[in-house]
């Protein structure tokens, strides 16, 4: 009796050792749910306050202009355009809701457009400078643009500015995209040939200013720094269709989008075909980024600021980090309209100086106060 007494002594240590492991375990599940909670909630009240900030923002910006029209009236016009009745006011319904509205309508879609191509292909190829510009896009449309206004040369017959400055904007896309299936669609191979598209087009883009007619010069600059001037409900609605097309689509893609990041061979491991992904999101955000550029010029540092800012407030997971850097690109667009509006009034700046001037020390800013974590 006596002998077996110390054995199970030893034996109920063993068990409550495992019981207080087992309740560890469970502790720190508890723990790790309650934090993934709070970051789930802190990362959807960012999105929220967001979309009420661009909103706000966006019915502000149709106050602003030579003709003084007040909020109250934004809303009443606004609401006489949805419901189709005649409003009271023929000239400020005319003002706000088909002068001004597409204008604040294309900075939001243009926003949204830019930086969510911005975010997937920092995400995609791993690299914090990828943007629609570094990728040779708005490089290519920039040229496409220079050949109609500069030789006349358009691609389609009737097709203008839009339809040159969105084929040749496509077109150093389709050149990365062979010479990523000719040498594996590594992120390295689709960078370095984005920046050789891109200072290509640029140098013959200058080549064609150079001998071009000051008047002619003046409208391809004008062009090239971007501007949302003249828009109407035509353009919004073939900007929203693809838009809104390719969103989706980049969204369906995030999880994805999130292994992906984990490096190729782990995505691979977990059954992901990562060159074919890569080209299958590399045609959708150029499609979608080349659409926009067609239509307002080349805007400057939204695709490529916006994901940095959206990081911060919600990490680095694509399901949220997409649709915040989306929100985020449309009010920093929104506000450089208000801005370009503003400052010298009643002359209008180009959206896309404004979004340099404020994009340029931003991003410095950024870049000083990121923690190395945010890319981990």
């Amino acid at each position: 009796m006596t002998g077996i007494i110390p054995s199970i002594k030893h034996d109920d240590s063993k068990v409550s050792k495992e019981k207080y492991a087992e309740i560890e375990k469970k502790i720190e599940a508890v723990r790790f749910r309650e934090a993934y909670s709070s970051l789930k909630r802190h990362r959807v009240l960012f999105i929220v306050v967001a979309a009420v900030m661009m909103i706000l923002c966006g019915m502000y910006a149709i106050t602003i202009g030579s003709y003084t029209i007040t909020f109250s009236e934004v809303y009443e016009n606004l609401w006489y355009w949805i419901s189709g009745t005649t409003p009271p006011d023929i000239t400020k319904y005319h003002i706000a809701a088909e002068v001004r509205l597409p204008r604040v309508l294309t900075a939001l879609l243009a926003g949204v457009g830019l930086a969510i191509a911005g975010t997937t292909m920092q995400g995609m190829l791993k690299n914090p400078l990828a943007d629609p510009y570094t990728m040779g896009i708005s490089s290519g449309a920039g040229f496409g643009a220079a050949l109609a206004i500069i030789l006349g040369f358009e691609i389609i017959a009737g097709g203008g500015i839009v339809i040159n400055a969105f084929v040749f904007a496509v077109i150093p896309a389709a050149i990365i995209l062979m010479m990523s299936k000719l040498h594996t669609a590594s992120p390295t191979v689709m960078i370095l040939c984005g920046i050789g598209m891109m200072y290509l087009f640029d140098a013959l883009t200058q080549l064609f200013m150079i001998t071009a007619h000051p008047e002619d010069m003046s409208a391809v600059y004008q062009w090239m720094v971007g501007s949302i001037s003249g828009t109407d409900f035509n353009n919004v609605l073939v900007i929203l269709v693809i838009v809104l097309a390719g969103s989706i689509a980049l969204q369906a893609m995030s999880k994805q989008l999130n292994v992906m990041g984990l490096g190729d061979e782990s995505a691979k491991s977990l059954g992901i075909n990562v060159e074919n992904r890569r080209m299958l999101m590399m045609i959708v955000l150029t499609m979608m980024a080349a659409a926009i550029v067609s239509f307002t010029g080349i805007i400057g540092f939204v695709g490529l600021v916006s994901p940095h800012i959206a990081r911060v407030f919600v990490g680095t997971d694509n399901r949220y980090l997409i649709p915040a850097s989306a929100l985020v690109g449309a009010l920093l667009l929104i506000v450089a309209d208000i801005i370009s509006r503003v400052v010298i009034a009643p002359n209008i700046l180009p959206i896309g100086v404004v979004t340099s001037c404020i994009g340029g020390p931003l991003f410095l800013f950024l870049i000083l106060k990121a923690r190395r974590e945010a890319w981990a």
